[in-house]
Protein backbone atom coordinates (compact mmCIF):
# COMPACT_ATOMS: atom_id res chain seq x y z
CA UNK A 1 0.00 0.00 0.00
CA UNK A 2 1.38 3.78 -0.73
CA UNK A 3 1.06 6.46 1.52
CA UNK A 4 -1.81 8.00 -0.97
CA UNK A 5 -3.65 4.78 -0.78
CA UNK A 6 -3.24 5.07 3.10
CA UNK A 7 -4.52 8.92 3.46
CA UNK A 8 -7.31 8.09 1.46
CA UNK A 9 -8.38 5.46 4.38
CA UNK A 10 -6.72 7.03 7.04
CA UNK A 11 -8.81 10.76 6.95
CA UNK A 12 -7.40 11.95 10.31
CA UNK A 13 -7.20 11.12 14.13
CA UNK A 14 -10.46 11.35 16.31
CA UNK A 15 -8.98 13.15 19.51
CA UNK A 16 -11.03 14.04 22.45
CA UNK A 17 -10.65 13.94 26.04
CA UNK A 18 -12.60 10.32 26.18
CA UNK A 19 -10.31 8.78 23.49
CA UNK A 20 -6.84 10.62 25.19
CA UNK A 21 -7.88 8.20 27.91
CA UNK A 22 -8.01 5.60 25.66
CA UNK A 23 -4.39 5.65 25.27
CA UNK A 24 -3.14 5.08 28.51
CA UNK A 25 -6.72 2.69 29.86
CA UNK A 26 -6.59 0.57 26.73
CA UNK A 27 -3.34 1.36 24.37
CA UNK A 28 -6.32 2.31 21.49
CA UNK A 29 -6.45 5.18 19.28
CA UNK A 30 -9.18 6.46 17.43
CA UNK A 31 -9.10 7.72 13.98
CA UNK A 32 -11.76 8.68 11.29
CA UNK A 33 -11.19 6.42 8.27
CA UNK A 34 -13.69 6.43 4.94
CA UNK A 35 -16.53 4.57 5.16
CA UNK A 36 -15.69 1.95 3.22
CA UNK A 37 -12.71 1.34 4.74
CA UNK A 38 -12.68 -2.42 6.21
CA UNK A 39 -10.22 -3.65 8.78
CA UNK A 40 -7.49 -5.20 6.94
CA UNK A 41 -7.01 -2.01 5.15
CA UNK A 42 -6.98 0.33 8.06
CA UNK A 43 -4.17 -1.60 10.25
CA UNK A 44 -2.20 -1.31 6.97
CA UNK A 45 -3.00 2.32 6.58
CA UNK A 46 -1.86 2.54 9.84
CA UNK A 47 1.49 0.80 9.61
CA UNK A 48 2.17 2.72 6.24
CA UNK A 49 1.43 6.51 7.68
CA UNK A 50 3.07 5.96 11.05
CA UNK A 51 5.43 2.95 11.20
CA UNK A 52 3.99 0.90 14.10
CA UNK A 53 1.83 -2.62 13.66
CA UNK A 54 -1.53 -2.90 15.04
CA UNK A 55 -2.44 -5.66 17.25
CA UNK A 56 -6.58 -5.24 16.81
CA UNK A 57 -9.01 -3.04 15.19
CA UNK A 58 -12.55 -2.16 16.37
CA UNK A 59 -14.98 0.02 13.89
CA UNK A 60 -18.21 1.85 14.73
CA UNK A 61 -20.21 4.02 12.65
CA UNK A 62 -20.89 7.59 13.84
CA UNK A 63 -21.94 11.36 13.44
CA UNK A 64 -19.05 11.96 12.71
CA UNK A 65 -17.91 9.83 10.09
CA UNK A 66 -16.85 6.10 10.57
CA UNK A 67 -14.38 5.64 13.65
CA UNK A 68 -11.42 3.41 13.72
CA UNK A 69 -10.34 2.02 17.19
CA UNK A 70 -6.71 0.91 16.84
CA UNK A 71 -4.90 -1.03 19.88
CA UNK A 72 -1.41 -1.48 19.78
CA UNK A 73 0.95 -4.11 21.42
CA UNK A 74 2.12 -1.48 23.74
CA UNK A 75 0.74 2.27 25.53
CA UNK A 76 4.38 3.59 24.48
CA UNK A 77 3.11 2.59 20.66
CA UNK A 78 0.24 4.18 21.01
CA UNK A 79 1.55 7.67 22.19
CA UNK A 80 4.21 7.66 19.54
CA UNK A 81 1.31 7.62 17.11
CA UNK A 82 -1.03 10.17 19.23
CA UNK A 83 1.49 12.35 19.47
CA UNK A 84 2.17 12.50 15.84
CA UNK A 85 -1.37 12.97 14.71
CA UNK A 86 -1.75 15.31 17.46
CA UNK A 87 1.67 17.50 15.77
CA UNK A 88 -0.12 16.73 12.23
CA UNK A 89 -2.77 19.26 12.56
Amino acid sequence: MKVEQANKIILNPFITEKTFELVEAQKKICFIVDKTAKKPEIKEAIKVLYNQNVIDVNTARTIYGKKAFAQFKTVDDARKVHKIGVTKK
